[in-house]
């Protein structure tokens, strides 16, 4: 039991999974599973609860038992426990202090992720700011390599989303092209397939090679397929950069999207030997708090604690490009454009603090509470925090998932106003094509059609 005394009143909890619930932002999804404080006070006092709490309480109570979850066992018994002595005795508010200070480095910070368990990550994203959270992940810099590096410091990637209602290979094929002219795609070029068939992500990962390799376009292709899907395409010989899944942040969860972490292995295994990419990191997920209740899979945990597990599942894996999916789920979640601003900003930071190549689609649904201001806010506010890559799409609207985010020519508004550039390979790429020139975009920006003068074979 748990318990503070706050303005003249006694709060108690249960346990360490209800003081982390209870301490939470505001979020529609945990007051739909019920776990949700009742008020501003009693939020207040679960927060001064978490912050006199060891990090070895947290670890110690992970919010799934250890006998139970693959994903609390995978976190728990990769923990670097020479680095975790250090840092066991710290409070959660020493710890928050710690990773604010001017005098704590970067790769001080890198160097302790390695001994932090999931609820570690969540307790302290919960006792900071919107501000907090932009300036502490903005210090983080979590590169990876695929065929390009993805997370160095001045530079924002985009993946291209081309999305289409039939997969409709020309109709994709256009859709690259412009966004290609707006300076997108040097993260990946990923398309959401319509039928998760493996002829069908074949074809489209075929327009993709085809695309790269004419116009020798220094990038990576994805078709974002069920992974095991991707799986029997690349065995058949599709042309395959990197498998995407998205994942859960328990067991029950990813058997809920139906595969296991043998099918993980075996992508990544398979990619290292037959994909064709460089490598080392291969993989993609994405996550999105509140996908653990939608199939009953949060054992009556929070959903930012639920989320942080998601990212302490992906470190296992050391992939190319995690993202929060932020607003997709829809407003059972997160209610409005408020919540999705807080919960990109607590994703973005507790995946780099989890040791990610952190990226997010900054997006909502029209049943929400929420508008294109919001995601332009968060975008911009994730690019001051120093985000590996956010998504574009055509207009901003994906037509085939319904749902708005990003448009092409956002990034090139954000990378101009803080002086980003894209990944060094793909600007210098762009430069050759007219497109990008003296660090912005140039005269045959957003012309889709020097693509396609010389056409495709």
């Amino acid at each position: 039991m748990y318990k503070t005394n706050l303005a003249g009143q006694v709060f108690s909890f249960t346990d360490v999974k209800e003081v982390l619930a209870k301490a939470n932002e505001e979020k529609s999804g945990d007051i739909l599973a019920g776990v949700a404080a009742e008020n501003a006070i009693q939020r207040v006092a679960a927060k001064q609860v978490l912050s006199e709490m060891t990090l070895s309480e947290l670890r110690e109570n992970p919010v799934v038992p250890y006998e139970e979850d693959e994903v609390t066992r995978l976190n728990q018994d990769g923990i670097n426990e020479t680095i975790y002595a250090e840092i066991r005795g710290w409070t959660v508010g020493q710890f928050r202090e710690w990773l604010l200070s001017y005098e704590t480095s970067p790769e001080a910070v890198r160097r302790v992720s390695r001994a932090l368990s999931a609820e570690m990550v969540a307790a302290v994203a919960k006792l900071m700011t919107n501000l907090d959270l932009v300036y502490a992940a903005s210090r983080i810099r979590v590169p990876a390599h695929c065929n390009t590096t993805i997370g160095l410091r001045g530079r924002m990637a985009t993946r291209l989303q081309p999305n289409h209602t039939t997969d409709n290979v020309e109709g994709v094929t256009a859709s690259v092209f412009e966004g290609l002219s707006y300076g997108c795609g040097d993260a990946l070029i990923g398309l959401n397939p319509v039928n998760d068939t493996v002829a069908g992500v074949t074809e489209i990962l075929k327009r993709f090679d085809e695309i790269k390799r004419k116009f020798e376009i220094p990038t990576q292709i994805c078709v974002l397929g069920h992974i095991t899907t991707q799986i029997e395409a690349l065995r058949r010989g599709a042309p395959c950069d990197m498998i995407f899944q998205s994942i859960a942040g328990s067991e029950k969860g990813n058997t809920a999207f139906g595969f296991t972490t043998e099918h993980v292995r075996e992508a990544r295994d398979l990619l290292l030997s037959r994909g064709t990419a460089t490598g080392p990191n291969v993989l993609y997920f994405e996550t999105g708090q509140g996908s653990e209740l939608s199939s009953d899979a949060h054992y009556g945990a929070d959903q930012v604690t639920m989320e942080a597990r998601c990212y302490a599942y992906a470190r296992v894996f050391a992939p190319f490009m995690v993202n929060t999916v932020v607003g997709f789920i829809g407003p059972e979640y997160l209610f409005d454009g408020r919540q999705v601003i807080r919960a990109g900003l607590e994703d973005h930071f507790m995946g780099k603090l989890s040791g990610l190549p952190m990226g997010c689609d900054c997006c909502y649904t029209n049943h929400m509470m929420a508008e294109q201001n919001d995601i332009e806010n968060l975008a911009m506010l994730l690019g001051q925090a120093g985000v590996n890559y956010i998504i574009g799409v055509p207009t901003s609207d994906d037509i085939m998932l319904n749902y708005q985010t990003n448009t092409y020519h956002d990034i090139s508004a954000i990378r101009a106003s803080l002086g980003l550039r894209p990944i060094a390979e793909f600007e210098a790429w762009l430069e050759k094509m007219g497109i990008w020139e003296n660090g912005r975009l140039g005269k045959r920006a957003g012309d889709p059609t020097l693509f396609t003068e010389e056409g495709l074979s």
